[in-house]
């Protein structure tokens, strides 16, 4: 089956800024159903083995696209790196859902994807981000989270908190770069600003879509109890549990192997038979 791969398109967002995505097909004349994975924290389109797994789902006969939050630290010159701090300090919950939906409205429009089928699949932080779209936008029924978060409130507290306010930024060393990161106060503004919209669990309960609630036993960045959490909140999603997998199911950056590593395989397996069971 020959795979279509169109990579670094640019998509233009007035409410952040353009960013860019990619796309994987089968060649063939049938509609195919929208997938589009929602990467995490410190999270890039192009990060360890998310390009196989793009290439897997697409031989399955899906449509599948990922992208880059355009405030993620990534440039459209230069996605491969965290080469603006400065965006990625600004970013913040109301940015990443905008451009979650400028994705929706891109790719739907392509004619070779068919309306009527949408699934997202996000991973950690972008797990939870997926869950809120989800019930905000009602074309999308289908949704997988992985490795996810059950709360957006992950912010300092109390005297770290009061720190933050009064400096205005505070910094994160990233452990594969070694680069401080910087995080603006403007992030958690914002989340208190629209605390009853950032509010996972009352997503997770009135979501309509299809929900697999996938997450590693051995998960050193979120707790697997979140993925329980969610589960006991949507009692209609199904839960999966991958014993002994990390945060990233194996995959790490770079990845030089030419096949996906095991745990992340048992993933996208996993994905791909939800999907054309439920769709």
């Amino acid at each position: 089956m020959k795979i279509t791969k169109q990579q670094n398109i640019i998509i233009p967002n007035s409410e952040t800024r353009e960013f860019l995505a990619d796309a994987y097909y089968p060649e063939t004349d049938k509609k195919l159903p929208l997938v589009i994975f929602v990467h995490g924290y410190k999270g890039y389109k192009d990060w360890g083995a998310w390009d196989l797994m793009a290439e897997k789902f697409a031989e399955a006969g899906f449509f599948f696209v990922k992208f880059n939050f355009s405030h993620n630290g990534t440039t459209v010159e230069d996605p491969h790196n965290f080469a603006d701090l400065e965006a990625f300090g600004n970013n913040n919950y109301s940015k990443e859902l905008s451009d979650l939906g400028a994705v929706i409205d891109y790719f739907v429009k392509d004619s070779k994807v068919d309306d009527q089928k949408i699934v997202l699949i996000g991973h950690s932080r972008g797990g939870g981000i997926s869950i809120i779209k989800t019930f905000e936008d009602e074309r999308i029924n289908g949704l997988i989270t992985l490795a996810s978060v059950d709360t957006l409130d992950r912010f300092p507290k109390n005297e770290a908190l009061e720190n933050w306010k009064k400096e205005g930024v505070y910094y994160v060393v990233n452990g594969r770069t070694k680069q401080e990161m910087p995080h603006y106060y403007q992030f958690y503004e914002d989340f208190e600003k629209d605390e009853y919209r950032f509010d996972v669990e009352r997503a997770t309960e009135m979501a309509k879509a299809h929900v697999l609630v996938i997450h590693g036993t051995n998960d050193e960045s979120v707790n697997v109890k979140n993925a329980e959490h969610l589960h006991i909140l949507n009692p209609n999603s199904e839960l999966f549990l991958i014993e002994n997998a990390n945060h990233t199911f194996g995959s790490k950056e770079p990845w030089e192997e030419d096949n996906l590593p095991k745990e992340l395989n048992t993933v996208v397996e996993k994905c791909i038979e939800f999907i054309k069971d439920r769709m």
